[in-house]
Formats: C-alpha cells, structure tokens, sequence
C-alpha cells in the first residue's frame, strides 16, 4: 500500500511573487508579516524546515530539517482557490475566472430571473454575506426576492431564508444559475447556496447547509487520472467542491480546521487498514475564510499554532514509505490593505523517509501533481511542469 497525503493551508503564501505587481498585490507577504507581527510558536513546523524556505521572524532556520523544503510558483492567471488547486491538481488557466466588484451585469441578472422563474433580486452588489442578509433580510421577508452577491472571488452567491424558499428550492435556482446562467465569458469560479434563518436584526447564516456548485475542470485533473488507475482518492474539506467532485471516490466535507486534521486522521489510519494505494488530500480552509479576509492577524496565528501542534501526530501515524506534503493555494495577508487574496509563492514542506534537502523555487504549482503522479507510477502529463523524479525526491 503506498500512501500521499497533501494539506493545504488555506491562504498561507509566503511572499509576494514577482508579477504580484499586476495583481494589486506588491508587498504582502502572508507568512512573513504574520510572523513579525504575531509571532506565532511554531516548532515543528520550523523542525521541518519552514524557516529554512526564507527568513521568517522567530522560526529558527534549523541546520537539518526534517524535510524538503522550498516555494513554488503560481503561473495561471489568477488568485483564488480554484485556480490555485486546480494547478496542484496539473491545470493551469491562460485567464483569470470573471469576477464583479461592481455587481453583476443588468442582462446577466434578467438572465437569472428568467432561468430561474424569480421576479426580482436584492443586492446585486460585492459585500460580506453576513452583513448583506442583515441589511437586507427585511426586504427579503417582504418580497421573496432572493439576495444576490459576489465577493473578490469568483462567486455568484444567493441567500435565502428558509421561511421564504426551502432549501431545496435555493439548490434548483443555484443549480439553474450553474447550468445556465453563468456561463461561457461569465462562468465562475462557484454559485454558491447561503441559506440562513432567524428574525429581523438577528439574522444568521445556516453554514451546514451551504452547497457549492462549482465549474468542472476543463482536463483532467491528477485525481482523475489516479482513479482511473486504481488509486483511492479521498477529499477533505472544501477540494471536493472545488473540482465539483471531479476524480475523488470519496468527499468528507468539514467546517474548519480541526475537523479538517481529524477527518485527515481518520482517512490515514483507514488507508494504512487497507491494501488500496491511496491519495488524501485536504484542505484547511480557517487560514483564509476565517482570518484572512478578516484582516484577523491573532486568530491567523492561533491556527497556525494549532496545526503546528497537530504536526506530530501526523508524522507519527504516517507509514514509513509514504509521502505527506504541506503547501497552500494562494496568500491572504491578514495585516495587508483590504480582505482579498493575494498573489504570492505558496510554502513547500515534503515529508518521506529521505527528506531533508531543498528542492528550491518550483516553476509552478502543477510540480504537485507531477510528483503526486510519479509517486503512484501513473503516467500523467502535466504541461509547463519542470519535474523530474530527483527533483523532488518522494520515493
């Protein structure tokens, strides 16, 4: 049995890349600024050699760390969690998905109506979900209109109160919107489902259940091809929406971090039960949606230090021969101007029985999953990707 397991931390980049310029992005650094500014206690990250990647105030630059170590770059044209994951996964995006700061379009909205059998909607606007329900849950209550609204990502997002459409009811309109509605020049990223309930000035969002409609991949994404070979692949956390399920034979879905390491566990301890080859890959998303667009530098750094905590229990669970990666999908600087995303390298830490060198600056995200492929002995081509089996040595 041959075990891979990829956790991405949700957001934590470490340094802006050298086009973040043309992305609004010059000058963040994730990790960087969130360590001057904490600093967290990380040891067991900077055992693997975190500080070993770059200088980072407070995480020592140890003389032999546990693991490879180095950055990778993101070359598609974007810097959301869908462009960065579909990279890892081997796809790269010539342009960025559409995204609207300033609403959506007059036809795109009748476009919606019509589709989707509404008279109205409230919103069309860029705002936080739990602040636009608030200003808006009255009207709402009043009308029936469903409230429609982005955010800096790719989204088209729709709340509704269940007293005024079931819950099944805002899956067929989100639905009817993925299908189509958004679509071609405005096919995002993800519609998403916002449910919420409650009465006037105390409005709240049902988080357990929201429901993503995302975009298929355009290609074959690594998971796809490692299925198709006989590889169990198993997402946690948000991937599975992220690829509208695309290659995994089995999707846990979680609601943060900690339940993202405990379903991680649980997902090791089941493969190292059975004889399958299998290919874990989780994402941890309280980095990003929790802290980061919250500009939250404490609560960033009290979720790095607890997953750093988590860190041995990983490297004691894990089998002998296998592989586990620690990486992310894109920055977002809490101590940064605005609540966006940000353009930067991502961290790379790969653990396996002869780690411990640096595979430096990766060409592109697309490296993971040549090497996730390499791993499996699944041919796999993965255009723009500079790997080779020594590059970075997981075998």
């Amino acid at each position: 049995m041959s075990l891979f397991v990829t956790i991405v931390l949700d957001g934590v980049g470490i340094g802006a890349q050298d086009d973040a310029d043309a992305f609004g992005d010059a000058g963040s650094d994730t990790l960087g600024n969130v360590c001057v500014k904490g600093p967290p206690s990380l040891p067991n990250m900077a055992r693997l050699g975190l500080g070993c990647i770059r200088p980072l105030h407070g995480v020592a630059a140890v003389p032999v760390p546990a693991a490879d170590f180095g950055m990778m770059r993101e070359v598609s044209a974007g810097k959301d969690s869908t462009t960065g994951h579909w990279e890892l996964a081997g796809i790269t995006l010539d342009r960025p998905f559409p995204t609207y700061p300033e609403g959506f379009p007059a036809d795109l909205v009748e476009r919606f109506c019509a589709a989707c059998g509404v008279k109205g909607v409230l919103g069309n606007v860029a705002a936080s979900g739990t602040e636009i329900i608030m200003r808006l849950g009255d009207d709402h209550l009043r009308n029936g209109y469903p409230i429609v609204y982005t955010s800096a990502d790719s989204v088209f997002q729709v709340a509704a109160h269940v007293d005024v459409l079931s819950l099944e009811r805002l899956y067929e309109i989100c639905e009817i919107a993925r299908e189509k509605v958004v679509v071609d020049d405005h096919a995002v990223g993800r519609v998403i489902a916002r449910p919420f309930a409650g009465t006037s000035g105390n409005y709240s969002r049902i988080s357990d259940a929201r429901k993503d409609f995302s975009l298929r991949p355009p290609k074959t994404p690594v998971q796809m091809a490692l299925t198709e070979s006989g590889v169990r692949t198993i997402a946690v956390g948000k991937i599975g929406d992220l690829f509208a399920g695309v290659g995994f034979t089995e999707v846990v879905k979680t609601k943060s971090n900690a339940g993202g390491i405990t379903a991680t566990l649980d997902a090791i301890h089941l493969a190292t039960q059975s004889s399958q080859d299998t290919f874990v890959w989780t994402n941890l998303v309280d980095f990003d949606q929790e802290f980061g667009h919250r500009n939250d530098v404490a609560g960033f750094v009290r979720a790095l230090e607890e997953f750093d905590r988590e860190l041995p229990v990983f490297e004691s669970v894990m089998p002998r021969d296998a592989v586990f990666v620690i990486t992310a999908d894109h920055g977002n600087d809490p101590t940064f101007p605005g609540t966006d995303h940000n353009r930067e390298y991502v961290p790379l830490l790969v653990l396996h029985q002869e780690s411990g060198r640096s595979v430096g600056l990766r060409g592109t995200f697309a490296d993971h999953a040549a090497s996730v492929a390499a791993y499996f002995g699944v041919s796999f081509e993965c255009p723009g990707s500079s790997f080779t089996p020594d590059a970075v040595r997981v075998r």
